[in-house]
């Protein structure tokens, strides 16, 4: 590739934060290139969820019929277990106002197909895979480009404009050296699969006692666990070998006990350094950071994609006009770029407020043996006033800014 060449945006990195931006910024009349380093989408447990506000989006863009079509299951409300044996429904999605009110469980692969099928209908937009950003190319005190490898040799993209969309360990965001406020985290998580012989249902289930959390979500013919465990005993779980785990599952999740044994090896799970953390500043000249390369979240709520995606939105409302006029050199690029995080900054904020409570409140306490169930008058309280139970719904599903497709950039279904 030629030095010379040059385009309007570079987006690094094909997660959901990344293929949304593109999608509507080519919608918009952009020249815009994603870069992806793998040469597919084929990773597991890289956030499934798909929440309402994002399903509401694929609506707006006209590509919900196709995403409707794509295998799934669907969450329709979070349930703890009680001392009588009942589940007490904590969050139900069925009650907020939207036009699909309830998670889909979605392989992310399938989304990202999907929104790059929808891309490459656009003039302006090019996806390349298995191009890895390797760094950022710099003309004087300006991100005009990225430096990259693939298979057949390095390269080098310049651009108005750099978007890191490249996740929690961000090439992009390490070398734009920006502040960043880490909150302490003391747990990890480690994600794998029980194939079921039964259906399961439709409601995400969070099951503890003393010492011990698991989070069970039920998809088509399996359950997506996460464990949650301390931070630092990755060796020591897969030391205890897969028996072990096997007996813990089946002693915290009694639903599946009969299935554990589906869970062949250690080698089946999958180990999440969690971390949480938000950059101070999220641009430099030429160059801006969303998603998890601006803001690491926890998994509790599992709300990190939608974050991401509505990040997404909002940069690509606010960048697209100026992006096409060119205007990101004058002396107003800064202030362009400064009003995505300005737009995000509160409710990546709040989220991360709701996951560190959760933190202290509940994780902690139950890995440490304090806690073994919910608190009764919690359970009791959302017995007796069921509305109640759409609070950490809109929480979950909607967030605290939710964003609207820009309507230039919507359609009608594309699906014959």
């Amino acid at each position: 590739m030629s030095e010379s060449e040059r385009i309007a945006c570079v987006v690094v990195g094909g997660g959901p934060a990344g293929m949304v931006l593109a999608l509507l910024l080519a919608r918009a009349g952009v020249e815009v290139t994603v870069l992806e380093k793998h040469a597919d989408f084929l990773r597991d447990f890289r956030g499934d969820t798909v929440h309402p506000t994002t399903l509401g989006l694929l609506d707006d863009l006209g590509l919900f019929e196709e995403f409707d079509a794509l295998p799934q299951s669907h969450l329709t409300h979070v349930a703890f277990p009680s001392p009588d044996g009942d589940d007490v429904v904590f969050a139900d999605f069925g009650r907020l106002r939207l036009r699909h009110p309830y998670i889909a469980m979605v392989p992310q692969w399938d989304l990202l197909d999907l929104l790059a099928t929808a891309g490459r209908r656009e003039a302006a937009y090019t996806l390349r895979t298995e191009h890895e950003v390797t760094g950022v190319v710099r003309d004087g005190g300006r991100v005009v480009g990225v430096d990259y490898r693939t298979p057949h040799g390095e390269g080098r993209l310049l651009a108005d404009l750099v978007v890191a969309c490249d996740g929690r360990w961000s090439v992009v965001r390490r070398e734009l050296r920006l502040p960043a406020r880490a909150f302490p985290v003391d747990f990890d998580a480690w994600w794998f699969r029980v194939p079921t012989s039964s259906p399961v249902g439709e409601s995400l289930l969070p099951r503890l006692t003393r010492g011990r959390l698991m989070v069970a979500i039920p998809r088509r013919g399996y359950l997506q666990v996460a464990y949650l465990g301390w931070k630092g005993t990755d060796a020591e779980l897969r030391a205890r070998g897969v028996e072990a785990l096997r007996a813990e599952v089946a002693a915290v999740v009694p639903e599946v006990a009969g299935d554990v044994g589906g869970i062949a090896s250690m080698d089946e799970v999958k180990h999440l350094d969690v971390r949480l953390d938000r950059l101070r500043r999220w641009h430099v000249p030429g160059a801006l950071c969303i998603g998890d390369a601006a803001h690491a979240m926890s998994p509790m709520g599992g709300v990190g994609i939608n974050l991401a995606v509505q990040d997404a939105v909002a940069a690509a409302r606010i960048l697209a006009g100026p992006l096409r006029r060119g205007e990101l050199h004058d002396g107003r690029g800064e202030d362009v770029l400064a009003r995505v995080r300005r737009r995000r900054a509160m409710p990546t904020a709040v989220v991360q407020g709701v996951q560190r409570l959760l933190h202290r409140g509940v994780i902690t306490p139950v890995l440490e043996g304090r806690v073994a169930a919910p608190p009764p008058r919690l359970l009791g309280l959302l017995r007796r006033v069921p509305a109640l139970t759409a609070v950490p719904a809109a929480v979950v599903g909607i967030g605290p800014r939710p964003e609207r497709a820009p309507s230039w950039a919507r359609r009608t279904s594309t699906r014959r």
